[in-house]
């Protein structure tokens, strides 16, 4: 494992933030940490990079106890975080140079790593000019590529696409996947439910400073006992048809508005294809048919009672 973190505990002023905190990090993945304000992740992401001292625990990375190494370990480490850190001051080049300085780059090595982190970032125009002058997602852009200038082996973000336009979101979006496939292991925290969807490959789910939920996607949408629904819009409705409906095998409820059908089935009915011979049966045909699936802020929902964003 890249990351290992076990019996993590932190306090402040006597109330626990973290409570006891284990998971693990493969190589190789975009590891997503959720959790609604408050719930102990930021606190966690900050222990785990050295930020905030443990009470108690142990955090290894790269298989060397972080404690015991963490100036070695830092530098194979990048850190996103939420609140932009580059010097306006500086045009772009300069503090790309700047950061990569301070990972030890220097001569060829670091002028070869500055161009290749410009072109990678979408920043080589931009190299001369001042980020005082730069929209929010354009800082972003360049808050990450400090952050990666030393080409790290894991990559921690937080929030890294927040208050930005759809247009920089999508570039750091695409950024993040182009960096996983280069090699780079990435703790991913964000809002935007829809993005831990599309881009981790595990996540673990905090709440109360405690974990109560972690696997992939999937595992996660089978912790909770979620209804199917089927939506349709049929050529006609007649009552036979939908007594039938009702009959099927994991049908719980089948309800009408003119010709829109609503079908509500336990999870995992598999009667999807009975479903439609009923209707094929009947003479009727289906103009539309959409399936709702359990999706990864339903199981949010449903695990802690709040939205991401609460």
């Amino acid at each position: 494992m890249l990351v290992e973190v076990r019996n993590l505990v932190k306090r402040y002023k006597g109330v626990l933030a973290v409570d006891n905190v284990s998971f693990d990090i493969a190589e190789g993945e975009i590891f997503g940490l959720l959790g609604p304000n408050g719930a102990g992740k930021t606190t966690a992401i900050n222990t785990i990079i050295g930020l905030t001292k443990l009470d108690s625990g142990e955090i290894k990375i790269f298989g060397k106890e972080f404690l015991k190494h963490e100036l070695e370990i830092k530098q194979d480490l990048g850190v996103i975080p939420q609140d932009i850190a580059i010097f306006e001051d500086l045009t772009v080049e300069e503090n790309l140079s700047y950061f990569g300085k301070l990972y030890g780059l220097k001569g060829s090595r670091l002028k070869e790593q500055v161009a290749e982190t410009l072109e990678f970032s979408g920043l080589r125009d931009k190299h001369k000019h001042y980020p005082k002058k730069f929209s929010g997602g354009m800082k972003r852009r360049l808050n990450i590529a400090c952050a990666i200038i030393h080409r790290p082996k894991l990559i921690v973000m937080d929030e890294p696409t927040v208050g930005i336009d759809p247009q920089s979101r999508n570039h750091i979006l695409h950024s993040i996947r182009q960096l996983n496939k280069q090699g780079s292991t990435i703790i991913y925290t964000s809002h935007y439910m829809e993005e831990v969807e599309e881009l981790c490959s595990k996540i673990v789910i905090m709440d109360h400073g405690k974990i109560i939920a972690q696997g992939t996607k999937e595992e996660l949408k089978g912790m909770v006992t979620i209804d199917e629904n089927v939506l349709l819009e049929l050529s006609s409705v007649n009552d036979t048809l939908i007594d039938t409906i009702k009959q099927l095998q994991g049908v719980k409820d089948c309800t009408v508005m003119g010709n829109q059908v609503t079908i509500i089935s336990q999870k995992r009915s598999k009667n999807l294809s009975m479903i439609i011979n009923c209707i094929s049966d009947s003479h009727s045909e289906i103009v539309s048919l959409n399936v709702e699936k359990p999706t990864l802020e339903t199981v949010f929902l449903t695990l802690t009672g709040r939205t991401l964003r609460d």
